[in-house]
């Protein structure tokens, strides 16, 4: 007998560490991913920011993705995704730490080049362990996976504008455009330091907890695993790997899904404030809580009663219906939000807000099932088409900017528009673009 193979009972074993040391990899990315939910307002009354001007803190954050995505790609070919992840912790921690002298000089353009920086780390962490979940267990299950991870992801995501609102909004009526306007120069400079010196600590704790999660990675027992092999017949030309149009109009799909997730996340506490919505601080939790359900789903139900592609279309159908709630809904009633929160003591919200947080259990199962279809047939490919998809997170960066512009040209509401061409890109990906074999437009799955 040879005793170097896995019993099944081992290899289970090890796919669920796996999982357990990936999931803590996917909190500390979501911890940091949805803290610009509440950052973004924040930083909108620290820098004296318009909409456009405050949403420029999700283009230095997911345009890092598109710059760096091949990049990191290179550097995962030759270190393995086990010191990627350690490397990339690093680097996020050498982001936080430039939140400090940021948040003491108020320079908006440090604050951008901590963005980028953490987010670079990021493209390294994300460019490893999203092909690491799909291929460590059976692919078939890989969207149930990558649920479980996204439930990790996105309940950072509903506790980190809890502790933001606590620790940073206390008394940020006092802060507000009206009070600041009514000050001198001199004092409005004085009040908006005062705020922004609230960032110094948190990001200083943010930046150790990395650097000791980085150490704690290197020397744990969490296995590399070889490059996937599922497909050792792909058809491989000069073209490289964007010979294969599931992956590239996977991407483009990917590229519309994160912009309606960030614009989703990220600009409810705009919205909010714009509303006057109380605490609009804690509003990307309405919409992180409605995701996490949405992963519940997902874990719950792909495969065993819901295809990828399944979910993938209920997803698209879902953000159809809603952006036009968003965009044409009632911003004065909270008739949505009393019907489904009424029981549970949570603060309503109008109907418009109400939608937008629902859209969060629209996008949730987006990510995972566009992924497992997308890498489908890639053989050595794999990880570079990886590196593709990441490189789509920058719809994080170009859309939310747009929503901006729109949102100052024709009222905030109106902008949400943006989001339907995104939805409807998803769908038709989800029907029959997953299928594609051939540019020619013969070869299908």
């Amino acid at each position: 007998m040879n005793t170097t193979e896995q019993t099944p009972r081992d290899a289970s074993r090890s796919v669920v560490v796996g999982m357990l040391f990936v999931g803590l990899l996917f909190f500390i990315l979501g911890f940091v991913t949805w803290l610009n939910g509440s950052l973004v307002p924040f930083l909108k009354i620290v820098c004296g920011l318009n909409n456009f001007q405050a949403l420029w803190v999700t283009f230095a954050f997911y345009i890092a993705y598109t710059v760096m995505a091949l990049p990191a790609a290179a550097v995962l070919a030759r270190i393995g995704y086990k010191k990627g992840m350690t490397l990339g912790l690093g680097i996020m921690g050498a982001g936080a730490l430039l939140f400090i002298p940021a948040a003491r000089s108020t320079h908006y353009e440090l604050f951008l080049a901590a963005l980028f920086t953490l987010a670079t780390g990021m493209t390294l962490m994300q460019t490893a362990i999203n092909p690491y979940i799909v291929q460590i267990g059976d692919r078939d299950s890989a969207a149930m996976r990558i649920s479980i991870m996204g439930l990790f992801n996105k309940g950072a995501g509903v506790v980190v504008p809890l502790v933001f609102s606590s620790l940073m909004l206390a008394d940020i009526d006092s802060f507000s455009h009206t009070a600041l306007a009514t000050l001198e120069p001199a004092a409005r400079d004085a009040m908006r330091a005062t705020l922004a010196e609230r960032l110094v600590f948190p990001y200083a704790c943010m930046a150790a907890v990395l650097f000791v999660i980085m150490v704690f990675i290197h020397f744990s027992n969490l296995r590399d695993i070889p490059p996937d092999a599922d497909d050792a017949t792909a058809n491989v030309e000069r073209t490289g790997v964007l010979q294969f149009p599931q992956l590239v109009l996977g991407a483009l799909a990917l590229f519309g899904y994160v912009g309606v997730e960030v614009i989703a996340g990220d600009t409810i506490g705009l919205y909010g404030h714009e509303l006057n919505v109380a605490n609009f601080g804690v509003l990307t939790s309405y919409t992180m809580v409605c995701m996490v359900l949405g992963y519940v789903v997902g874990v719950a139900a792909i495969p065993r009663y819901l295809s990828q592609k399944g979910a993938l279309m209920v997803s698209a159908l879902l953000g159809l219906v809603l952006t036009i709630g968003v965009a044409t809904g009632s911003s004065q009633s909270s008739g949505i939000a009393q019907v489904l929160l009424g029981w549970s003591g949570v603060p309503l919200v109008p109907d418009t807000v109400m939608c937008l947080a629902l859209l969060g259990l629209a996008n949730a199962l987006v990510w995972p099932a566009i992924w497992p279809l997308a890498l489908q047939g890639l053989g050595r490919y794999t990880a570079a088409g990886s590196a593709v998809l990441v490189m789509a997170i920058s719809g994080g960066a170009v859309l939310p900017l747009l929503y901006g512009r729109l949102s100052d040209a024709s009222g905030p509401q109106a902008g949400y528009w943006l989001m339907l061409p995104c939805y409807a890109m998803i769908l038709w990906y989800a029907a029959s673009g997953h299928k594609i074999r051939s540019w020619r437009g013969a070869g299908r799955a």
